[in-house]
């Protein structure tokens, strides 16, 4: 029985083609290009696989070439596909052949049967389906950050996935509210987080958690955000649960708070509406990060901060009563607070942070009495004029400690000299000790490092400059816990010890020559 002929009329090709590409929002030339690739596959299984075939589809008319390729080569590796110069100009007489030319030979044209139309077809749509995600990616991966609007297409436990008429995203269940299902042909609003061009094609990844989400939001609803007249510096959020935003207006006339609220609470209802009945606070930004913070714990009340600009850490005192407002149900409101200000947040009550300086008081208040064998009144007047180590009375303007009430300048001056006697028998006995734990003089050195962080260093056995550029910055902290050493510094401290694996200068050449 005879294969039946199946044959595609060049108009007709053409058109197929155009209707292709508005159906998947392609080039026409992907489509064309798909099309010519199924029939070059067609050509290779009629003429031999191992041969050069290329087909070429005419643009205007439609018009179906094959041909086969056949490359001239100094030296033939695949009689199939190569020939030499030599037999190139016995073939063709008229022609100057170098190595890399082609000699091009037109083919009958193929006819599809039924079998070959199935394949072509499964090339075709390959071919498409490969530049439909490309352009998926091309379209997406620049708008990264915006919110889209899209219809549920299958909603199941690991996530849902979303028809945006043009692509299809994924909205993973990490990224949903919790609590929040949709059912499908809903329709949804999220946040492009992420556009991935992965091994199965580009994947577009979607969030309803991510803090830019809110901020996306806001800016739909508050027309000053939108026209840059209220910026959101900050945001911070327990999707689902609780936010807040820190906003600061660029116009002295305009609250950033009241217009972010809206009339009747309008435009804050809206965004808590689409983020199903998330409560946010909106907090007035600062430059200053105390008020900044004292905003961010907001509605507590806050009597006392204490700032650590080195640790970036704030201590917060409050009343007694305020102090579980302060913190919040299970800690959400200072948490929330110190991601939104950046500042590690400690809360104390004030009855607590009484009793803490008060021993530390206490603590300070011994410890000169014991180094500067000294009474306990004048032990009082030392603390409380600020001084917490022996090592700073050493080091004071002498003026400093004449200027305490009921010290003279003979009262000053001993006690800065028994300070100073004390300072270096202290240092004379920690350089001791690092001697006899082996500690080099060059790890001693490293500018950063203290002789108390030296012997700590040399009791875990880091003892030469190369065991702590051996170390990495988070190691380094974790030896010496009680000292004040943050990252940056820890970082700057091992990158000294390390400078000498890395010359400074270019080796000189012996030669003398450039």
């Amino acid at each position: 029985m005879a294969m039946e002929a199946t044959y595609l009329p060049r108009t007709e090709l053409l058109q197929v083609a155009d209707v292709l590409a508005r159906e998947k929002g392609i080039d026409r030339e992907e489509v064309l290009v798909a099309i010519e690739q199924a029939v070059q596959n067609a050509g290779r299984a009629k003429y031999g696989q191992d041969f050069d075939i290329r087909a070429s589809i005419h643009r205007q008319t439609g018009e179906v070439s094959l041909f086969r390729y056949i490359t001239v080569v100094d030296e033939v590796e695949d009689e199939n596909v190569h020939v030499t110069v030599e037999e190139a100009n016995r073939r063709e007489p008229g022609q100057s052949w170098q190595a890399g030319d082609f000699i091009i030979e037109e083919l009958p044209p193929v006819e599809f049967g039924r079998i070959a139309a199935r394949a072509a077809k499964q090339v075709i749509s390959h071919r498409v389906h490969q530049a439909e995600r490309e352009r998926e990616y091309r379209e997406y991966k620049d708008k990264v950050g915006e919110i889209v609007n899209g219809m549920v297409k299958s909603s199941e436990y690991s996530g849902v996935k979303v028809d945006l008429t043009r692509a299809e995203a994924i909205i993973r269940r990490e990224d949903l509210l919790p609590r929040e299902s949709f059912r499908n042909n809903d329709r949804i609003r999220a946040y492009i987080a992420d556009v991935r061009e992965e091994v199965k094609g580009p994947q577009i990844f979607l969030s309803r958690t991510h803090p830019e989400f809110m901020r996306r939001l806001f800016r739909q609803e508050v027309p000053e955000i939108y026209e840059g007249i209220i910026e959101i510096k900050a945001v911070a959020r327990d999707p689902g649960s609780r936010a807040k935003i820190g906003v600061l207006s660029h116009d002295s006339s305009i609250d950033p708070v009241g217009a972010c609220v809206g009339m009747r609470g309008s435009r804050v209802q809206a965004v808590v509406g689409e983020l199903q009945g998330e409560k946010i606070d909106i907090v007035p930004w600062s430059d200053d990060p105390a008020t900044f913070v004292v905003n961010a714990l907001a509605p507590a009340e806050v009597s006392k901060v204490v700032l650590d600009e080195e640790e970036k850490r704030i201590e917060v005192v409050t009343p007694d009563d305020q102090l579980s407002l302060a913190i919040g149900r299970k800690g959400q409101n200072v948490r929330l607070a110190s991601i939104l200000t950046g500042w590690s947040i400690d809360i104390l009550t004030e009855a607590e942070e009484s009793e803490r300086r008060q021993e530390e008081f206490r603590t300070h208040s011994r410890i000169f009495m014991e180094a500067l064998d000294i009474d306990d009144v004048i032990a009082h007047l030392l603390v409380a004029e600020g001084f917490n180590d022996v090592v700073e009375i050493a080091e004071a303007d002498l003026e400093e400690l004449i200027d305490i009430e009921g010290f003279d300048e003979d009262i000053a001056a001993e006690l800065q000299d028994r300070a100073r006697v004390h300072t270096e028998m202290v240092r004379a006995e920690l350089d001791e000790r690092r001697i006899g734990l082996g500690v080099t003089d060059e790890l001693a050195s490293v500018e950063g490092l203290t002789l108390e962080m030296v012997v700590a260093l040399g009791e875990q056995e880091v003892r030469t400059i190369d065991d702590l550029g051996d170390l990495a910055s988070d190691e380094l902290i974790e030896m010496l816990p009680d000292m004040p050493l943050d990252r940056e510094t820890a970082d700057n401290i091992i990158m000294r010890a390390r400078a000498h694996w890395f010359p400074s200068d270019p080796p000189e050449d012996p030669a003398g020559t450039e």
